[in-house]
Order: structure tokens, then C-alpha cells, then sequence
């Protein structure tokens, strides 16, 4: 039995000059943000050019000390992102998403109108950052999405040689962490991603660049759950997506975007009994 005792509404407020990130939540374990599409987590092998990182601006509103990243989101992919403040939060946080304990929501965009509801029990291959590992037989690993879909629509532009085309608005929890897992899988059921370079269709995703001036993939990152590691309340942190990604949705019912917006941003800690 649990009864909520913050209920916390945020806002851009929680800025910080010249800083992407938005601050989200802030205790003396956990340290939690909301980070724009585009901004990689860590340095990583694939972008061996890049100079700007969403853990060292996580340093920054930590007042330059150390922080952990507890998981990772892919460079393209906007929304709630976790960092310990202290080498054993990360790993008991990190113990946690191991054992399944953490609960993700995601958003997404997707082509055609995708099932009410499913799970995608699909396994996927491993595919290691560094691109010299590549070649190398790669083990294959149980993965598991669940999804339901939000909302549809069909906007009148011939694509594929339909006169019209159709999307859906998806929410997913994936059970598993694989890498690309949401995108992979939802290729997979023949519903990809607007927006995804790797999984994705690429007329679609030039017709959604060239209309909205602005290449993005469609999959935020809106909510996260778990224990906290130091006191054993449930914590749940939620925010809706950026501006980019409410801009594409404007191809859908305006009661749709506002039922995101009304949301609001908000974390909540309650007590377990």
C-alpha cells in the first residue's frame, strides 16, 4: 500500500544558463533531468568527434561535483534521465534495473495504425558502440516490449502509393534494456519509428524533415520508475516531450498534444506500507 507525499509540478524554470538539460528532481542521492534529443549521454565510439555530453552538464548542476549515469538514452532520443550522486546509489539503482525493478515509458511515433495493445517478445542480437566489434559473432538476448497505442490518425499525402498516410501515437514499456530495443521492435511489427535513420522509412521520415524543418526521431523518454535506493519509497518522475516532438505531433488531434501538455512535469514519492 502506498500513499503519495509529493506531488510536484515543474517547469522550464529548472534551467540553468547555457545548460540543455532541465532539472527535473535533485535529492542527496539522485540527481535527475530531462535531456534534449541530439545530446549524447557519454562519450561513446560512435561520435569520437563529439565534445558536449549530458553527464558533463549533469556535473554542472551538481555544482561540478561527480555524477553516475544510472542508464543511457540514445543520442536521438529525448526525455527523463537518471544520475546518482554517489558510487553506491548508482549501484543499487543499477542493481535494480538488472533485476527489472525500474518501470520506462516511452512515447513514440509511428507509421500505419499500429494494434490496440501487444507485447513484442522478440529477442535481439547484441550490437557492441564500438564499430571494430561488429563483425564479430554477437550473442543474441531475450527482449520484451510492451505497448498501447494512444491515439491514430491519417493525414491526406500520398507517401507509399496510398493516397493518404497513417501514424499512431504509441506508449511502450520496455521490460527488458537492450540497445535500440523500442525501435528495433517496433520495426519488427512493421510500425517503425518517424524519424529513425537505422529502423525507420526513409519517405517518411524525409516528408516529416522537409514539413517540419527539423530531422528528429520520434521517441521520448516520459516517465520513469523505481525504489529509491535510500530511503525505500517509490518514486515516479514524468515529464512530457519537447517541443520538437509536440511539433510533429501537431499531425494529430489538438486534444491529443494538450492531453500531453496538461500533464505537466511532475515527480511523486510515496511512502510504501
Amino acid at each position: 500500500m502506498a500513499f503519495a507525499i509529493k506531488d510536484v509540478p515543474l517547469t522550464r524554470a529548472n534551467t540553468v544558463p547555457d545548460n540543455p538539460l532541465t532539472l527535473l528532481f535533485q535529492d542527496d542521492a539522485l540527481l535527475v533531468v530531462h535531456k534534449p534529443a541530439g545530446l549524447l549521454v557519454h562519450r561513446s565510439p560512435i561520435a569520437r568527434h563529439e565534445t558536449e555530453f549530458a553527464l558533463q552538464y549533469a556535473r554542472a548542476l551538481n555544482g561540478g561535483d561527480h555524477v553516475y549515469p544510472v542508464h543511457r538514452l540514445d543520442r536521438p532520443t529525448s526525455g527523463v534521465l537518471v544520475f546518482a550522486r554517489d558510487p553506491l546509489t548508482a549501484s543499487q539503482l543499477g542493481q535494480q534495473m538488472m533485476a527489472g525493478q525500474v518501470h520506462k515509458t516511452y512515447l513514440a511515433m509511428v507509421r500505419g495504425w499500429a494494434p490496440e495493445s501487444g507485447v513484442i517478445d522478440h529477442p535481439l542480437k547484441e550490437q557492441p558502440d564500438d564499430r571494430r566489434l561488429r563483425h564479430q559473432p554477437q550473442p543474441v538476448r531475450d527482449a520484451l516490449t510492451r505497448f498501447r497505442t494512444l491515439a491514430t490518425t491519417e493525414i491526406p499525402v500520398a507517401i507509399e502509393g496510398y493516397d493518404s498516410s497513417r501514424y499512431s501515437l504509441v506508449e511502450c514499456s520496455p521490460a527488458t534494456g537492450r540497445k535500440h530495443q523500442i525501435r528495433r521492435h517496433l520495426k519488427h511489427i512493421s510500425h517503425p519509428i518517424i524519424g529513425d535513420a537505422n529502423h525507420g522509412r526513409g519517405r517518411h521520415n524525409r516528408y516529416f524533415a522537409q514539413r517540419f524543418g527539423e530531422a528528429r526521431l520520434m521517441l521520448a523518454a516520459t516517465a520513469i520508475a523505481f525504489t529509491h535506493p535510500i530511503h525505500g519509497s517509490a518514486v515516479e518522475i514524468a515529464t512530457p516531450p519537447e517541443s520538437g516532438f509536440l511539433r510533429v505531433m501537431s499531425i494529430f488531434p489538438p486534444s491529443v498534444c494538450d492531453q500531453l501538455l496538461s500533464l505537466g512535469a511532475t515527480v511523486t514519492e510515496s511512502e510504501v506500507s
